[in-house]
């Protein structure tokens, strides 16, 4: 796994002293203090224990309560809020959205993400019975290692924006019992081809490298649709607008392609990746998310309707 615990701001060499904070530039979050931290797509509590300014933002170097010290990193404001009652409620809502269950564990390693305080302890029985297994297994220890997905994890991290999409995506679907209309247009088809031509004009040229990360991309949300991708509430509706001959991408549309990015992290984190091919597809990634996030208001919509008022499961023309 490529780690950023290391990676400081200014860590070529740029003196923090150097740059000075503006009058209107205000220091939120103080050393010491326990904050809560988005990491990928999740919140996790976690304390701040360095405060710099640089590059003309505050940074906070933050460590996740629970984890590691590796896993510790300098993130922007934008990553964090205030361990309030009214944001743990914000925690839990996003822990029910990513699907946190018990029973889902197959899917990522105890040390794939910083924990949430409801992980821990069920993560500290697992390492106690794994302590006497892992001596067992010592002289197979190298093998092991080498081939642990989890130290190569696809580190993606969503905009502040778009999380805020699937925290009212969530919200529609499991409070309001809404659902998208389908099918949706764009779809996903539509996304990546008006991306290619995207990128096409603004490099001058098509390049292979992100045709070949958008077409794994789409294979992955063909696959992992009805698997992972949707809520219960949803079943039904894809049962009725997909059949053999139709594939969700031509169906579904930026709002369930962006959890997705939810769950790419768990679905490649055993895929033996090499990590200079990892780091590219954490860059391309990052940069369609910024596609999608300047995009929003056409890919994505503002409102879900109710199957009643759509007739059936929410299957008929999309406006």
């Amino acid at each position: 796994m490529v780690s950023s615990s290391k990676d400081e701001p200014g860590s070529d060499g740029e003196n923090s002293s150097g740059n000075v904070p503006e009058s209107n530039s205000e220091c939120i979050f103080v050393s010491g203090e326990k904050v809560l931290a988005y990491h990928g797509p999740r919140i996790y509590e976690a304390k701040v224990q360095k405060v710099e300014f640089r590059k003309n933002e505050w940074k906070y170097h933050v460590h996740y309560l629970g984890w590691n010290k590796n896993w510790d990193e300098w993130v922007g404001m934008d990553r964090l809020m205030k361990h309030t009652e009214e944001n743990v409620l914000k925690q839990q809502a996003l822990d029910k959205k990513a699907g946190v269950d018990k029973n889902a564990k197959s899917w990522r390693s105890s040390q794939v993400k910083p924990k949430s305080s409801s992980d821990s302890k069920l993560d500290n029985e697992e390492t106690k019975n794994n302590v006497s297994k892992g001596k067992k297994r010592k002289a197979d220890s190298g093998i092991e290692k080498n081939n642990s997905g989890a130290e190569k994890l696809l580190k993606i991290q969503i905009p502040s924006t778009l999380k805020k999409q699937l925290v009212d995506d969530w919200e529609f679907i499991t409070q309001q019992n809404k659902l998208v209309r389908l099918p949706r247009s764009p779809n996903v088809e539509d996304i990546i081809a008006k991306y290619l031509d995207y990128r096409s004009k603004k490099d001058g040229t098509k390049t292979d490298a992100v045709g070949e990360i958008l077409k794994g991309l789409r294979c992955y949300f063909n696959k992992a649709l009805p698997v992972v991708l949707l809520y219960k509430k949803e079943r039904e509706q894809y049962n009725e607008a997909v059949s053999e001959n139709v594939t969700p991408s031509n169906i579904y549309g930026a709002e369930h392609l962006l959890r997705l990015f939810v769950k790419l992290p768990e679905l490649l984190a055993y895929v033996k990746i090499d990590e200079e091919t990892l780091i590219r597809m954490q860059q391309k990634l990052h940069e369609f998310l910024k596609f999608l996030q300047k995009n929003e208001s056409t890919f994505f919509l503002a409102t879900y309707d109710d199957p009643k008022i759509m007739g059936g499961s929410g299957k008929g023309k999309d406006n």
